[in-house]
Parts: C-alpha cells; sequence; structure tokens
C-alpha cells in the first residue's frame, strides 16, 4: 500500500487521475471500476480534460460501477447512472454499451448480482478500481461489519450512511434503504487500486483505515492487504496520520529506489 499526500483536493485528483489514465494508455481495452460520490468529481474532470486536449481514447474501455441505490430507475435524477452520465460518461468516448452499473430496478436481485460478479469475470476481472471512503470507512457500500471476502449483493444502509447521502435528496425519508454493491472479495480482486479521500472531515477516517487494524468494522481497511493499492490523500485528510513523515520520505526518494 503507498500513501501519496498531495497539497490540496485538485492535485489530489490530477495526481489520482494520472494513474487510471496511465492504464488506459497502456491497454486500450482495459476494464475500470468506477465510484460515485464527491471524492472521484475531481479525477473524473480530469480524465475528460486528458480525453479533449490529450486525447487519452475510451473508445474500448469497458466499466463497472460499485453500487447503485435499489429501487431508483436509471433516469432518476439520484441515479448513479445519471451521475456516471453528467460526470464521466457524457464528455468521454467511451461507448456506453461499455459501462454497467448494478440495476436498482431488478426483478431477481440475487440472480443479478451473481450475472454481475460473472461479467466482471468475463472481462478479464478489472485492471484499476478508483474507490472513495464514507465516513464510517467503508467503501462501496461494504458497511462496517460486512464480510471481507464478500460479492456483489445487497446490503442495508447504516443510519450514519443515509444521513451523509441526505444531502443529495429533498429529505432524509427519499434516500433508499438498500443497495447493491460489490463486496470486499470482489473489489480486492482488482489488478490495482486508487482510493482518493480529501478533507479533514477524513482524516481520522483515512488514519483509521490504514494506520488502524485490518477490521471488517473499518471496510476500507481490507486494502492493507492489496499488493497494488495507492492511497491518494489531501493535506488535510493527511492530518491525522501517525507516519505522515515517513510517505513524504518514501515519496521523495522514489526516483533513487532500486528498480
Amino acid at each position: 500500500m503507498e500513501i501519496i499526500v498531495c497539497k490540496d483536493y485538485d492535485k489530489m485528483s490530477k495526481a489520482a487521475a494520472a494513474e487510471v489514465a496511465m492504464v488506459v494508455r497502456e491497454k486500450p481495452d482495459a476494464v475500470l471500476g468506477l465510484a460515485t460520490g464527491s471524492s472521484p468529481i475531481g479525477l473524473y474532470a480530469e480524465l475528460i480534460r486528458l480525453h479533449k486536449e490529450e486525447g487519452l481514447d475510451f473508445s474500448q474501455v469497458r466499466t463497472f460501477n460499485l453500487d447503485e441505490y435499489i429501487g431508483l430507475p436509471p433516469e432518476h435524477e439520484q441515479s448513479y447512472r445519471q451521475f456516471m452520465n453528467e460526470k464521466l460518461f457524457d464528455d468521454i468516448n467511451i461507448r456506453k454499451k461499455n459501462t454497467h452499473l448494478p440495476d436498482g430496478m431488478a426483478k431477481n436481485v440475487r440472480a443479478f448480482c451473481a450475472e454481475y460478479e460473472s461479467m466482471i469475470e468475463a472481462c478479464g476481472g478489472i485492471d484499476v478500481q478508483v474507490l472513495g471512503i464514507g465516513s464510517d470507512g467503508h467503501i462501496g457500500f461494504n458497511e462496517p461489519g460486512s464480510s471481507l471476502a464478500s460479492r456483489t449483493r445487497v446490503k442495508t444502509l447504516t443510519e450514519q450512511t443515509i444521513n451523509d447521502n441526505s444531502r443529495f435528496f429533498a429529505k432524509k425519508e427519499d434516500v433508499p434503504i438498500y443497495a447493491i454493491t460489490m463486496g470486499i472479495g470482489t473489489i480486492m480482486e482488482a489488478e490495482r487500486i486508487v482510493l482518493v479521500a480529501a478533507g479533514k472531515n477524513k482524516a481520522g477516517t483515512v488514519a483509521a483505515a490504514f494506520e488502524g487494524p485490518v477490521s471488517c468494522m473499518c471496510t476500507a481497511s481490507a486494502l492493507q492487504l492489496h499488493p497494488d493499492s495507492i492511497i491518494f490523500i489531501d493535506e488535510a485528510a493527511a492530518s491525522g496520520l501517525k507516519m505522515r513523515d515517513y510517505y513524504d520520505w518514501v515519496q521523495s526518494n522514489k526516483a533513487k529506489a532500486p528498480k
């Protein structure tokens, strides 16, 4: 696990986007795992810029999103399909048929979850998975207490997650209680993981996830066990880290490290 502290949200977003763009350039038909929420918006904006100004080509790229609310149709303004269209897909040359999100309106949710896993496997697995982190340390909708071996499934959201997400809805009561999410086991099978976190309100969460014990009560902590995970955070989110000086030291000496 590599922790990279950036000066601010903009620099963090650009650094994380550069990792994703590198994968796309090296493998034009790369499979990207994508996240929603406020944290990756800057990353997606930078990918759009790289496409429009530097010709980053998404024509063969395939994507799988982490999660979706159950009960929201794709055209709902708060569905994650709408989020991804607005924040990324509509502004790059990706084929919509190659973009996949969980189906919040599936009649047989259990069967759909199994099918989603099969679709990822059929594509050869995820090359790079983009993640944010919730205020209680969850990734995807893998709430505290989720099995670290879990697969794509239905999760009941915690009240904290519902409260955190209520700002996007007219009222708290409109936030769905259930969601489909990739499991921790699914996420951990990605070849590379890129997580972004910003803001003082994430400082305690970041410290617990990446300097604390591996625990199902903080599902992002599972990334400590991933062989190629990169954590991009801004100065504010890094303020609770005990090993902050060491992470900076590693980056300042990276160019001289043995190959």
